[in-house]
This record gives C-alpha cells, sequence and structure tokens, in this order.
C-alpha cells in the first residue's frame, strides 16, 4: 500500500509528461492566462468540494467555504466582480493535471506548496498555512505519531500526508482514500485507527462529532498556496494573485477567512 501512492504520482508524471513533450498543445503555451481571463470576464477556479470548512456544498446548493470565498475576493481584484466566478469541482488527485491542462485557471483547494509540485505547476505567494495532525477516536490509544508503528491510518490521495508519515512512522500501515468524508467513515467504522491531514480539514469532524478527536501535536507547518499552469502565459497571473493576496493579509481579509471558517 504504502509503494501504491508512489507508483500513482510516477504514472501521473509519465502521463503528464506525454501529454507536454510528445502531444505538445502549444495552444496552452501561446495563451496568457491573465489576458485569457480578463477576456472572459470570469475566473475559472478548481475547488474541492468535500473539504468543509474549506469547500463543500451548502443547503441551498451553492459552493461555499474558506476557499470559496477567497476565490470571490481573487474574483473583485481580477475581474472586478465577486460574482464571476465558475467553480470547478476537483479532487487531491487530479487538482494538478487540471490545473496543468488549462482545464482551470486556478486551484484554490487547501493545496500545500512543496518543491516536488513546483515542478508541475506554479503557486500563488503562501495565503495561509496548516499543520499536520492525527484525528482517532475519542476512546483511542493513540496519543501521538509515535503509537502509529503497526496501525491502520488513512490519508488522503494526493496531499502530503503520505510522505510526511513514511517519514515519521515508516512501518505505520498507510490506507489510501479519495475523500474525507470516505476516510471518516472508515475511522468510525473501524477499518482504520487514525486519520492523518491538515489539522485544519480535521478540525471540523471533532467539532461536529464528539467520538472522535483531534491530538493537539502538529507534525509540520504547510503553506497553502494558489495552483495554476507553468509556463510563460502564467507570469501576470501571478503577479496578479501575489498582489492580491499581499493586500488582503494588509488588509485582514485573510484573518477574518479564517475566523469565519475555521475557529
Amino acid at each position: 500500500m504504502k509503494k501504491l501512492g508512489t507508483t500513482l504520482i510516477l504514472i501521473f508524471l509519465f502521463l503528464l509528461a506525454f501529454y507536454f513533450v510528445i502531444l505538445k498543445p502549444e495552444k496552452y503555451e501561446d495563451v496568457d492566462i491573465f489576458d485569457d481571463i480578463l477576456s472572459r470576464g470570469h475566473i475559472r477556479v478548481g475547488i474541492n468540494t468535500e473539504s468543509k470548512p474549506f469547500g463543500f456544498i451548502d443547503e441551498n446548493g451553492n459552493v461555499s467555504g474558506y476557499d470559496a470565498d477567497l476565490a470571490r475576493y481573487i474574483a473583485q481584484y481580477l475581474v472586478h466582480s465577486p460574482e464571476n466566478v465558475k467553480f470547478i469541482p476537483v479532487t487531491p488527485a487530479n487538482r494538478l493535471l487540471k490545473a496543468s491542462t488549462g482545464e482551470v485557471d486556478m486551484i484554490i483547494a487547501t493545496m500545500t506548496i512543496t518543491p516536488q509540485r513546483l515542478e508541475i505547476i506554479d503557486f500563488s505567494i503562501p495565503y495561509d498555512s496548516a499543520g499536520q495532525a492525527l484525528l482517532v477516536k475519542s476512546n483511542s490509544k493513540i496519543s501521538s505519531v509515535g503509537d502509529l508503528s503497526g496501525e491502520n491510518v488513512g490519508v488522503i490521495w494526493g496531499t502530503t500526508a503520505e510522505k510526511n508519515l513514511l517519514n515519521l512512522v515508516p512501518n505505520a500501515n498507510i490506507i489510501g482514500f479519495k475523500s474525507y468524508n470516505a476516510a471518516y467513515k472508515a475511522l468510525k467504522d473501524g477499518h482504520i485507527n487514525a486519520i492523518t491531514s491538515d489539522d485544519t480539514l480535521l478540525s471540523r469532524f471533532a467539532i461536529d462529532d464528539k467520538n472522535v478527536k483531534l491530538l493537539p501535536k502538529r507534525y509540520s507547518r504547510e503553506p497553502y498556496g494558489i495552483g495554476f499552469r507553468k509556463g510563460k502565459g502564467s507570469k501576470k497571473l501571478k503577479q496578479a494573485l501575489d498582489f492580491a493576496i499581499t493586500d488582503m493579509k494588509q488588509k485582514n481579509v485573510i484573518v477574518r477567512l479564517r475566523k469565519k471558517w475555521c475557529e
């Protein structure tokens, strides 16, 4: 199971290389993303709608959450209206591909900036950060990452949690899931003994369900960034995103978003 995550990453990189090197989609290389956004009048944002409180579908059928609000602020900066956003659902497993192929203009989906991902896509400056944590049942004897040796631990495919856990506990039995809800159900049903992921994403389960708890220690500090297609056509978009994030931080917008959705 541990090797499966690495194999999937290698397959993804091979397919991505085939797409760009063999097929040579020159139309993407020639298109300036920012100019394309301005001509179209709206931004296409990849968002994970199964990552409450960052992205989810609310009771009225609208895309809501921290990342959704952030996207609307970005739209205000780029196309002068928070309403001019087209949300496109993504998962941790496919978000890099959707950004790389131009299906979306940008990914706003609690994506950590890592050297490996920077080989595939570009990022804005960080807009927020998270720490890797453990979610366990309330009556669990697991009190730290040191207790995970030989235990079944859930991770979400496409996130940084698997690699971090392998470095911390090489002999943990890692089990991958497509979504946080699927991992949470497996924990409740006793198929796994813990879930490891960003504290910002796991905290909502502990808030909503007193039968699980989020352990206090954090095992990393990881910056969230807005991801977009790599290449010469992304320079102006990066400048615009970096300006918007810097301005929002100075005006305490990011602080307000975190308080609204995460505290």
